[in-house]
């Protein structure tokens, strides 16, 4: 049995949970046993979690064979690869090309800063606030915000199409920890707020978003 080592909130894991709960809506059966790792009293330090990742950092998923996929969307490909029905990212090259293209600027314009944001403002790691670098982050960002409500102009659902996929997965994980912070980046973006209340909202991922 495959076993993912994860941690509520934090927005690498948890867009390898949500990624999880989509495909296992559509009949995946990956057999994922999940083991939380708290990282609020160092677990993540200790050596037998060193073992599987030497830097410390979840998501981690460990394979049947023993082997460890470390980075989170390393964890998604791989999956997508080995089942391959119902996967979110689909079988055209050119559809899974423009969908990846979609969630790697994302990635770039808004989560990556995003997730260094939460940390300056609120960080639930206990990090000393830095508000001047956080508000430069929010303000960086912005371009990317307008690029995500861009892409509804179309009617479309959600961030690629009509239905969900890895970059809808990735977007929510952030906009999640982004509400630890009890703050609200997302502005003037109806079609965006829009998105972020439905998908949160759906049946197979609601609970997972109490957290």
């Amino acid at each position: 049995m495959m076993k993912l080592y994860t941690v509520p909130l934090a927005p690498n894991p948890m867009r390898v949970t949500l990624y999880v709960a989509e495909r296992e809506a559509r009949g995946a059966a990956f057999g994922i046993e999940s083991i939380i790792v708290n990282t609020l009293k160092g677990r993540q330090r200790e050596p037998e979690h060193l073992a599987r990742n030497r830097f410390g950092t979840l998501p981690v998923l460990k394979l049947e064979t023993g082997e460890y996929l470390t980075e989170s969307l390393s964890i998604i490909d791989y999956l997508e690869e080995r089942f391959p029905e119902g996967r979110l990212l689909g079988i055209d090259p050119k559809q899974r090309a423009l969908a990846r293209n979609i969630e790697r600027t994302l990635e770039m314009r808004v989560t990556f800063d995003l997730g260094w944001y939460v940390h300056y403002q609120k960080s639930p790691l206990g990090w000393e606030p830095n508000y001047q670098k956080a508000k430069e982050l929010a303000e960086r960002i912005q371009p990317g915000l307008d690029y995500a409500e861009s892409l509804f102009a179309d009617g479309r659902q959600f961030l690629t199409g009509d239905q969900s996929n890895t970059a809808d997965c990735t977007l929510a994980a952030f906009l999640q920890f982004m509400r630890f912070t009890e703050t609200d980046l997302l502005g003037d973006r109806p079609a965006l707020r829009q998105w972020d209340q439905m998908y949160r909202s759906q049946r197979h991922l609601a609970s997972l978003f109490m957290v």
